[in-house]
């Protein structure tokens, strides 16, 4: 007898997220969280990235935004260690971003999941963890006493301190960078002018330039603007600091900050947001131990601000559907071990090019200035800049499936289609809503659909026309990835056989 089908441990945006998946799957989870509250202090201030197209996938990237200040927007500029990248030129930016603050967000992912069926417990702390071969108990303390709960899984979401990976006895190497970062959403003061372009003059110090970074023998200052109100502040000191990420900073901390980098005061207006973070480089060993699976910021860390969120929401979107596909029965037998082979690939891809930021960022010399500029001389050319905005938003992520035919889609985020079917016009994230995986037939293949015919206990099948055609057909996972990809007038016999293997690979024997 279990209390939940999994058990989610930390109700942070990676466990939230997690358990609304679930939910859509049809899998009760069961949150617990040790904060009393949901946190007040916003962590992270939006969300980029491939996360976003996923989010509109799902149905869910217009409700975000509407609890927002406004759409998802490309981002014309974004920082890459120490330089900002400048994505203006491009007309079809390849990263966006949502400005929505963390506790926002997480307000969002918990009426969500509480909306799929999850139960999300509060002040509820892990003390131990124990497995077997049937279900994971796990001992919780309260504030009315001690108990325990069993589950088939349990998922620790619980952060870079996570009580889970270390019952697990999974090692989380890497290294923490002595530097402290400093960050204020503030208001203009009244004695700063903003100028036409951008850049402020400040009593006492002159023009300071908008998103250009300053640096100094003290550290580095930097400033942008987040609405024409707004003010983003950083400041970047190599220390060792024995505060916690998540206690609160003030704005006299800010300003003792800015005036040691600067040497010179400058002026703050009203705060909007004041934190401090660590940046930290590491990764899980593995992903997986039994029964009990890591995601998020507990199977890693990334020295660069603006990916955490959106590599942690993406674990879990790929874990949820396969944990379910377990739970109902018809899992392959290997399926939950590809959660780690993929997504801890993925993380490694992200720790690369954060680790090479740091690299970038931290070097005060001239040799260092130099490597900067001439990183800013490759951007100026339209396909180093695409790529490194792929790689910061995650979207040149491939998984290695099986791939027989070569299509060049498999393994791939599958692209949102315009598609034309016989009640209309109808669109690839309309059809993944529901998190079912799918058969898109592009080129009226009746075999293909002959094919899918005895497992449509479990996926959809459809027919439609699209204007640029990128297969005969398309298998997608419930992650939006594509499991196969029929080659363009590719024989019967070949895609039937490679069709019929990928159905079996990832969603089981046929019923």
């Amino acid at each position: 007898m279990t209390d939940a089908d999994v058990i989610v441990v930390g109700a942070g945006p990676a466990g939230l997220m997690l358990a609304g998946e679930l939910g859509l799957a049809g899998v009760r989870a069961l949150v617990l969280e040790r904060r009393t509250q949901r946190g007040e202090i916003p962590k992270a201030n939006g969300l980029g990235g491939q996360i976003l197209e996923l989010l509109h996938y799902r149905g869910l990237l217009d409700h975000f935004e509407a609890a927002c200040s406004g759409p998802s927007h490309p981002a014309p500029q974004y920082p890459f260690g120490g330089v900002h990248v400048d994505f203006s030129s491009l007309p079809y930016p390849p990263l966006r971003g949502l400005t929505l603050p963390q506790p926002e967000l997480e307000r969002l992912l918990d009426e969500r999941a509480r909306e799929l069926g999850a139960e999300v417990r509060r002040g509820q702390e892990i003390v131990d963890v124990a497995q077997d071969e049937t279900a994971v108990t796990v001992q919780v303390r309260g504030a009315d006493g001690s108990y325990r709960l069993r589950a088939r899984y349990l998922v620790g979401c619980d952060g870079g301190c996570s009580t889970v990976r270390d019952a697990a006895g999974i090692a989380f190497p890497g290294t923490t960078h002595p530097e402290v970062n400093r960050l204020g959403q503030l208001t203009l003061h009244e004695s700063v002018t903003r100028l036409d372009d951008g850049d402020v003059d400040v009593p006492g110090l002159g023009r300071v330039h908008a998103g250009a970074f300053v640096r100094t023998d003290r550290g580095v200052f930097g400033f942008g603007w987040l609405t024409p109100e707004v003010m983003l502040l950083s400041t970047t000191e190599d220390e060792t600091t024995d505060l916690a990420d998540d206690v609160p900073m003030t704005l006299t901390e800010l300003q003792d900050s800015i005036r040691h980098v600067l040497g010179a005061e400058f002026p703050l207006g009203e705060p909007r947001r004041l934190s401090r973070y660590t940046f930290q480089a590491r990764q899980a060993e593995r992903y997986r131990d039994g029964r009990v699976f890591l995601a998020g910021d507990a199977a890693h860390l990334f020295p660069a601000t603006g990916v955490g969120l959106n590599a942690g929401l993406l674990d879990t979107v790929n874990l949820a559907w396969k944990l379910a596909a377990d739970l109902h029965g018809w899992a392959p037998p290997a399926l939950l071990d590809t959660y780690h082979r993929e997504r801890h690939l993925a993380g490694a891809r992200t720790l690369k090019h954060t680790q090479a930021q740091v690299a970038l960022r931290r070097g005060q010399d001239p040799a260092a200035e130099a490597l900067r500029d001439v990183f800013l001389e490759l951007f100026a050319d339209e396909q180093p800049l695409r790529r490194v905005g792929a790689l910061i938003a995650g979207t040149d992520i491939r998984y290695p499936l099986p791939n027989p035919n070569g299509h060049p889609l498999t393994g791939a985020f599958a692209p949102d289609l315009t598609l034309h079917v016989d009640r209309g016009t109808t669109s690839l994230a309309e059809l993944t809503r529901t998190a079912r995986p799918v058969l898109l037939d592009l080129a009226d293949r009746p075999d293909l659909r002959e094919t899918a015919r005895p497992w449509l206990d479990r996926i959809d099948v459809h027919t439609a026309k699209a204007d640029d055609r990128p297969a005969d057909a398309l298998l997608i996972r419930p992650d939006a990835h594509v499991a196969w990809a029929a080659t363009p007038d590719e024989p019967e016999a070949t895609a039937v056989r490679g069709l019929r293997d990928a159905l079996t690979d990832w969603f089981g024997a046929a019923r």
